[in-house]
């Protein structure tokens, strides 16, 4: 325990660990210190125990093997890197790919979405919000629940608010249970025009592998319909859940609130327009079907992708690394003759130093990406809103989908949604909320589902068109140019996703992928700015019923997670007096021990 000077009083502060929470590019862990008196939490950290260095062994190797390596970054969304590479190397090439490609990666992608976003909300996320844990954490709240009737139960089904907290405890859930095998069909999905889940067998440079029959198409469409009647559920249970909470605990809407900071690389290259060249990446950016932007207090700075791709910074702060000021310019204007700042990811090198953690200095090997807003001479702490969040509301503000089932309005986005096998056909509007919070982050992922299930069913009609057209090329030849750059800007699930790329002699000189993680789990940079999971977590109220001594930390569970940090299992808890609370799993090897 530590105390720290308040205004007229000294407070006592509880140091308060969950370290390792696991993460996409190594162990993440929250640091904090809580004032239980006032309800509080007083300060949060997050750091990283894991050194990945993708950046540092890429070089030498031959760049069409840049998108095999960096799917291996991670195993959750490894594809996401996968196609990310290939729109990087398809600019340093030159090439386009045949329109049907681009359709099937489209298909592939809206699959792993729909995939992850099932997997996570319902299997993971869910669990912070089911009646088990609701009875452990808020016993008074799941009373009311138990009252107050589900608005949309004719629906879902599902009487009261109580009853949908059931449906979602882990393994006896009804809801628990059918998502899990919603995730197996979305998989079938993405392997259907992938090849494999979750390292693509058939993406390359130029276009795909994919031996694309009206077969292949036609078992992608019988899945996606069942996928249909899942998502027209969920969606106003999902809705019915977080309104529930918002009315049932006043003041909860600012529980992961932080200021609106969101970044959006944009997904789904419409091969109508986008022909890879940087000098019209602006051009075909805002053609792409979720719209690219930066969105700062509510509103949109650019949508812009050589504007954003300018704007990218990499700052080192309080991780556990040097400074490359003294190495190689690798690129010192763009192809339109912008300057590139010497902390642009085309120009970082990669310098490791290894250290002891110090929350006072360096304490994470998370680097601290940013945007630099030449408006107002910040570096700006994006996030990623946990990925939907941020895509909907950039696709919203910009008003340039417009599809036969998809329309941004400049508020809203309105989904149409097909009569599917049980259920008729259905609109939902997701409409810009007023928070960047938690509750808005977990809302806007499952309205993201609807939204891939939608574009898939347009790229599907798209795909047919060429097939039937007799237009059934998926490869487009291309050689290795001695010297280019490339980069390629894509939506990872949970987020923001750019490979910057630079080849010199025909090999990989410089490489540098830039996933949501980096954005979301940033430690303090060196201008003192928090990372977005610190920012959220800082000053939050705990609305938590348990006292110290047996406090879960609920909220701040649910703050993390609503960012999608990939796969958070295996969280320990840890009190600075050292008394162990809870250990959900031992390490791994621990149990092989001899």
């Amino acid at each position: 325990m530590t105390t720290a000077a308040a205004p007229g009083k000294e407070r006592k502060l509880v140091d308060m660990h969950w370290d390792p929470i696991t993460r996409i590019i190594g162990n993440l862990g929250i640091y904090t210190k809580i004032d239980f008196e006032n309800r509080e939490v007083a300060e949060c950290q997050s750091t990283s125990s894991m050194f990945r260095g993708y950046s540092v062994f890429m070089k030498g190797k031959d760049p069409r093997d840049a998108h095999f390596i960096t799917s291996r970054i991670c195993g959750i969304c490894g594809d996401n890197h996968a196609t990310c590479s290939i729109y990087a190397q398809q600019m340093a090439y030159g090439i386009k790919p045949p329109p049907l490609a681009e359709w099937i990666i489209n298909l592939g992608e809206a699959a792993e979405y729909m995939f992850d976003h099932t997997l996570f909300q319902d299997n993971l996320v869910m669990v912070d919000w089911c009646e088990q844990m609701v009875k452990e954490t808020n016993p008074a709240v799941l009373a009311k629940a138990e009252t107050t009737a589900a608005p949309h139960s004719d629906i879902h089904g599902f009487k009261t608010i109580a009853d949908i907290m059931r449906a979602f405890n882990p393994f006896t859930g009804s809801m628990y249970k059918e998502a899990l095998h919603i995730s197996r069909v979305t998989r079938e999905m993405f392997c259907l025009m992938e090849g494999r889940h979750v390292h693509p067998s058939t993406l390359y440079p130029g276009g795909v592998g994919t031996v694309a029959t009206p077969q292949v198409f036609t078992d992608y469409l019988v899945r996606l319909m069942h996928v249909l009647d899942f998502v027209k559920k969920v969606i106003p249970l999902n809705d019915d859940l977080f309104d529930f909470w918002v009315d049932a605990v006043p003041g909860y809407e600012e529980v992961g609130n932080r200021r609106i900071l969101l970044g959006c690389w944009g997904s789904f290259q419409d091969p109508n327009y986008c022909d890879y060249d940087y000098k019209t990446m602006d051009a075909w950016g805002k053609k792409m079907f979720v719209t690219p932007g930066i969105i700062v207090d509510g509103k949109i700075v650019t949508n812009n992708l050589v504007d954003i791709n300018v704007g990218m910074r990499i700052l080192l702060g309080s991780s556990f690394y040097d400074g490359w000021e003294n190495e190689q310019n690798f690129v010192n204007a763009d192809p339109l003759g912008n300057p590139i700042h010497k902390s642009h990811p085309w120009n970082q090198t990669t310098l490791p130093h290894p250290q002891k953690r110090d929350f006072n200095g360096n304490y994470s090997w998370v680097m601290s990406p940013r945007w630099y807003d030449k408006r107002s001479d910040d570096h700006l702490a994006l996030d990623t809103g946990g990925g939907p969040l941020a895509r909907l509301w950039s696709t919203a503000l910009s008003g340039l989908v417009d599809l036969p089932n998809i329309k941004a309005t400049g508020s809203s986005v309105k989904i149409n949604l097909p009569k599917s096998v049980q259920l008729p056909e259905m609109e939902f509007e997701w409409k810009i909320p007023t928070r960047s919070n938690t509750i808005e982050r977990d809302r806007a992922r499952i309205y993201f589902i609807a939204y891939s299930a939608a574009a898939a069913i347009y790229f599907l009609e798209q795909a047919m068109k060429e097939v039937r057209a007799g237009r059934t090329k998926v490869f487009n030849d291309f050689k290795v140019p001695e010297e280019a750059i490339g980069c390629g800007f894509h939506e990872a699930v949970r987020g923001v996703l750019s490979h910057h790329m630079v080849i010199k002699n025909g090999k990989i000189a410089n490489y540098h992928p830039y996933p949501p993680t980096p954005w979301n789990a940033s430690p303090r940079d060196s201008f003192g700015t928090p990372g977005p999971y610190e920012d959220a977590v800082n000053g939050m109220k705990i609305f938590e019923e348990n006292n110290q001594d047996n406090f879960k930390g609920i909220d701040i569970m649910r703050t993390v997670r609503s960012f999608d940090p990939c796969l958070p299992c295996g969280v320990h808890m840890y009190l600075g007096n050292g008394k162990t609370i809870k250990t959900v799993h031992s390490p791994i090897f621990a149990g092989s021990a001899k």
